[in-house]
């Protein structure tokens, strides 16, 4: 029987089983119909190869044993006798890492379960899981799952937005609300999360006498389709439905959407990535950035600073001690977020002092968090003329909700300054609306 054979069937068995000696060499026994005395050992050398880490590819174990020295040795020495007893044709078990265990995650073993989970049939699954890339091959746009909008930045370069259609919408929803939001995300994540935002991401930088704000570049197209499913794996999930799962929140942008231009970021976004626009891509992205937090707070409190994240945001803050550092401190951080798999965005590092506005995320933090005066004078003299001439004399974009619209900026208000809101707010329950 071909080597290749052995192995293969031999590393099906030891991934449908649990991370444990007795466990791996009951399953080789099974498979090779004999207890080998060389199975305990090679039992022990695959879980000191894996334990701890993401749960492994089939063909991670495939390699494994094919380069193993004892393995090899037994093939070479019992070449006409080692065949196979046993298909183990049982689905891959959950194998969550330990901190997964009490995320009350939805245990699904086969494709089948997942399809049903999603309520879909398993050809649809796969349809929208796209493992095989045919969408971004098509030249159908009512066949591709995404809408495209390319959007110019202030700082140069464009911006894509892949907005998923009404249906693999609904699915990423499903998983976002069925999987992701049950796993914990690190403390200094502020972007995405419930029960933080802008303002909680810029309070702990307030009155600092110096901020150091990094932008990561690309943040979104940066999560490869790979690592989504690495991620997926760590929950506990086997090899196929991490993959399905990693498919539906991934996308591969067809080259026909920049109309031949952009060549240099048309090569980023070909390759699977985490769509900027799909209702899982943020929660994935805080998920998958959790080493690189870990890394980021470990170097801030090293420097006497503190670490806040929003999105593609860093900002770290500290007195006189951090100050001195803060440009050598800026190239560490930087260094970090390369090999975490980031490139930072140099043009927009900024070091910030109390001599000049320190401000992050529109937010000023010199001394505690405020909206900066400007924009406050001009929301409450809009509000004023509101009030006096009525509010279509203020509408000038001809916005279709106009009221929704000054609700929205006052609740911004409110957030960050509840003193100046509630003043802004006494104004505009003075309008009176046709």
């Amino acid at each position: 029987m071909p080597t290749s054979a052995v192995i293969s069937a031999l590393a099906r068995s030891l991934l449908a089983g649990e991370l444990i000696v007795n466990d791996v060499q009951a399953r080789a026994v099974r498979t090779l119909g004999r207890r080998w005395r060389w199975l305990r050992p090679l039992a022990r050398r695959y879980v000191e190869a894996f334990a701890g880490q993401t749960r492994p590819r089939h063909r991670d174990v495939f390699q494994f044993l094919a380069d193993d020295p004892g393995f090899v040795d037994a093939r070479v020495k019992y070449r006409n006798e080692i065949a196979i007893a046993e298909w183990i044709a049982e689905p891959q078990r959950m194998q969550p890492v330990a901190a997964a265990h009490h995320w009350d995650l939805p245990a699904i073993e086969n494709v089948s379960d997942l399809a049903d989970w999603l309520c879909l049939s398993v050809g649809e699954l796969e349809w929208y899981a796209d493992l095989k890339g045919l969408c971004y091959k098509l030249r159908n746009p009512k066949l591709q799952h995404y809408h495209y909008r390319i959007l110019p930045k202030r700082s140069g370069g464009v911006r894509l937005l892949e907005s998923p259609k009404s249906n693999l919408k609904a699915l990423q929803r499903r998983i976002l609300s069925g999987i992701l939001d049950r796993v914990s995300v690190h403390p200094a994540v502020h972007g995405f999360v419930k029960g933080r935002s802008i303002a909680s991401f810029a309070a702990p930088h307030a009155g600092k006498p110096v901020l150091l704000r990094l932008d990561l570049q690309d943040f979104f197209p940066s999560f490869p389709a790979a690592r989504v499913q690495a991620l997926f794996r760590t929950l506990g999930y086997p090899e196929s439905i991490a993959d399905c799962l990693g498919g539906i929140c991934t996308n591969a942008v067809p080259r026909d959407v920049w109309n031949n231009r952009q060549p240099e970021v048309r090569t980023l976004y070909a390759r699977p990535h985490l769509p900027q626009g799909a209702p899982t891509s943020p929660a994935l992205a805080n998920l998958m950035a959790y080493h690189l937090d870990c890394r980021l707070l470990g170097l801030a409190k090293s420097a006497g600073a503190v670490y806040t994240r929003y999105a593609d945001d860093l900002a770290f803050s500290g007195g006189e001690g951090f100050n001195r550092v803060a440009r050598r401190f800026s190239t560490h951080a930087a260094a970090i977020a390369l090999e975490e798999g980031f490139s930072v965005n140099h043009r927009k590092t900024r070091i910030m002092r109390q001599g000049v506005r320190q401000h992050l995320a529109g937010i000023v933090v010199n001394q505690q968090p405020n909206l900066h005066r400007r924009e406050l004078e001009l929301l409450e003299a809009i509000l004023t003329n509101c009030v006096r001439s009525g509010p279509k004399s203020q509408n000038r974009a001809a916005l279709p909700d106009f009221r929704a619209h000054l609700e929205g900026r006052i609740g911004f208000v409110e957030m960050i300054n509840r003193v100046k809101g509630n003043r802004l707010r006494a104004l505009f329950e003075g309008i009176e609306w046709e």
